[in-house]
């Protein structure tokens, strides 16, 4: 059974974290060369190449099990610390987190405000789509993540959030212009063909809404033929949609306001679209881990409907 000191693996996600052993070695306040050499005796220990050494520098397939265990290293030695009362004026405790745009810019940022200070840790956020954000888990990269997967992954626990509903809306002038007998003529084909906002390359939501959308013929629907408007930050996505630029899915509590005094036009009220989220996070005993999923539980259901 392969031995890892402490100090070795501190070192190697130190390296990861801050993308240069330069950089690292200040962090640490030791010289390269010594980073350099924790390092191939991590690599010796492992019997493995466990980091790319590129700028920035990343763990190969092996080093993402070591990272891993870093980490985990790093959060069980912080909770004894506590438990013990050693340690606390000393640094703090950073939990990687990934967590997609629309639940950062909606509630999120409000758990992470009600954890509780004495915890004295920081948050190293990672926003990532949540249909993608698992792959961070398996990589050890972060501790919990935001995800729509319901399935959890290895060595994590999973529990369900609620449901992210969106709305399917659009500004007045975008109608008149694409579709000037709204709601009547408004079809899957027409959906289809008019100009659309997304967040990123990975967004395919108003994509799987069109899919979604009823139609009489029940012939298949060709590929995506309208343009498409890449908006990658959540106020700024919903007001390129205020802004006419197309038509988009923004989530319930963001667009219900501009609906109601008539910024916006939502374009199916019987048709929500419903993105189920859940919380994984590691299954270490950890009182931060505890004491943060307890939060996100409780401030996710103020802002999160009932499946």
């Amino acid at each position: 059974m392969p031995q890892f000191p402490s100090e070795q693996l501190l070192t190697f996600a130190t390296v990861l974290s801050e993308g240069t052993l330069d950089s690292a070695a200040r962090l640490l306040h030791i010289t390269p060369s010594a980073v350099s050499q924790r390092l191939k005796a991590l690599e010796q220990s492992a019997g493995r190449v466990l980091l790319q050494r590129s700028n920035p520098a990343q763990a190969t397939e092996a080093g993402e099990v070591v990272l891993r265990l870093a980490r985990q290293v790093a959060q069980l030695e912080a909770d004894a610390g506590r438990e013990l009362g050693l340690g606390t004026d000393g640094a703090q405790l950073a939990v990687p987190i990934v967590v997609n745009a629309d639940s950062l810019a909606v509630w999120f940022l409000q758990a992470l405000a009600h954890v509780p200070g004495d915890l004295n840790v920081t948050f190293d956020l990672h926003r990532d789509d949540e249909q993608h954000s698992t792959s961070l888990l398996r990589s050890g990269t972060v501790m919990a993540a935001v995800t729509a997967t319901p399935e959890p992954v290895q060595g994590c626990r999973v529990e369900s959030l609620g449901v992210m509903r969106y709305r399917a809306v659009a500004a007045p002038g975008y109608l008149d212009r694409w579709f000037p007998d709204f709601p009547d003529g408004l079809d899957r084909a027409a959906l289809n063909a008019a100009p659309t906002v997304d967040f990123d390359r990975k967004d395919t939501y108003q994509w799987a809404f069109v899919r979604s959308w009823p139609d009489a013929s029940g012939d298949p629907l060709p590929e995506r033929r309208g343009p498409r408007h890449y908006v990658p930050a959540s106020q700024d996505f919903g007001d390129a949609i205020r802004l006419g630029l197309g038509w988009g899915l923004i989530p319930e509590v963001q667009c219900g306001p501009d609906i109601a005094d008539g910024r916006l036009v939502e374009l199916a009220p019987e048709r929500p679209f419903d993105v189920p989220l859940y919380w994984q996070r590691w299954k270490t005993a950890s009182r931060v881990l505890d004491v943060l999923s307890d939060t996100v539980r409780e401030v996710s259901g103020r802002y999160l409907t009932t499946p």
